[in-house]
C-alpha cells in the first residue's frame, strides 16, 4: 500500500519493466513524477523512449539526470572496449548461474535510487518505485528483494523527513516476482504501448534492437510465453 500522500517517484529507463512499473503506479492511482539517467550507457538511445513511455502514461512531471558512471567503467554498458554478450544459452534456457553478466554497471540501482530518495523528500513523496525483477534470469546483485529491503531502511534513517515523522519512505517493486511474460500481460491489461520501450543493450546506428543480447532474448522469450508479438522492429 501507498503512504496516503498522491506523489510518487518513479524511476523509468525506457524499457518494458519500467513502463509496466509506471503503469501500475498510475493505477494505484498516484500522481507520478518520472525520473531517467542519461549516465554513459552504449544504449543511451533508451533516455528518447523513456521520454515517449512518460509521455504516453501521463506523468506530472519527468526529470531527466545526467550523471556519468562511464568514468568508472567495469560494465560493458558503460566501457565501449567491453563487448555485449550476445546468444547465450543460459538466457535462452533461463538457467540459473552464480556469474554475474559483464553487463552489470557497479551500484547502478543504489545510486539510481539515491537520487529518486532525495526528488521524493523535495517534493513530498514517500512512495518510490522501480521495475526490478528477480525471477528472470539477470545475476544483478540490486535487483533482489534483499537489496531493495535494505535500501528502504537506509532511506528511513537517512532522511530529514522520516527521521522527524513526516512519513516512512516505502520501496515499491511491483513486478520483482513477475516472470517476462507476466509482466507484460500486466502491462497489456494497463495499455501500455510496448513500441514505445527499448530494451536493447547493443542497438544498431539506426537503434533497432539487435535481437541477440541478454536484454532482447528475455524480452522476446516473454513476448513468446505471454502469446503476443513483440510490436518492435528488431535488426
Amino acid at each position: 500500500m501507498s503512504n496516503t500522500n498522491k506523489k510518487a517517484v518513479v524511476l523509468v529507463s525506457g524499457g518494458l519493466d519500467s513502463a509496466t512499473t509506471l503503469a501500475i503506479a498510475g493505477e494505484m492511482g498516484l500522481d507520478c513524477y518520472a525520473m531517467t539517467f542519461r549516465y554513459g550507457q552504449r544504449h543511451n538511445v533508451e533516455v528518447e523512449y523513456a521520454k515517449k513511455v512518460a509521455d504516453s502514461l501521463s506523468v506530472k512531471e519527468h526529470r531527466i539526470i545526467e550523471i556519468n558512471l562511464g568514468a568508472f567503467g567495469g560494465s560493458a554498458l558503460t566501457d565501449m572496449a567491453l563487448e555485449v554478450p550476445k546468444n547465450r544459452d543460459e538466457i535462452a534456457e533461463n538457467a540459473e548461474s552464480s556469474q554475474i553478466p559483464i553487463t552489470y554497471v557497479p551500484a547502478r540501482n543504489t545510486i539510481f535510487l539515491s537520487y529518486a530518495l532525495a526528488f521524493a523528500e523535495v517534493i513530498g513523496s514517500f512512495d518510490i518505485f522501480i521495475g526490478v525483477n528477480a525471477t528472470d534470469y539477470s545475476g544483478y546483485p540490486d535487483c533482489r528483494p534483499e537489496f531493495i529491503e535494505a535500501f528502504e531502511k537506509m532511506a528511513n534513517l537517512a532522511t530529514a523527513a522520516a527521521v522527524e515523522n513526516r512519513g516512512k519512505y516505502i520501496i515499491h517493486t511491483p513486478i520483482i516476482e513477475m516472470s517476462k511474460a507476466e509482466i507484460i500481460q500486466t502491462g497489456t491489461k494497463l495499455r501500455v504501448d510496448y513500441s514505445l520501450t527499448h530494451s536493447c543493450y547493443d542497438p544498431a546506428e539506426d537503434s533497432k534492437p539487435c535481437g541477440k543480447c541478454d536484454s532482447c532474448k528475455l524480452r522476446l522469450k516473454g513476448f513468446k510465453e505471454a502469446g503476443l508479438s513483440d510490436p518492435v522492429k528488431y535488426s
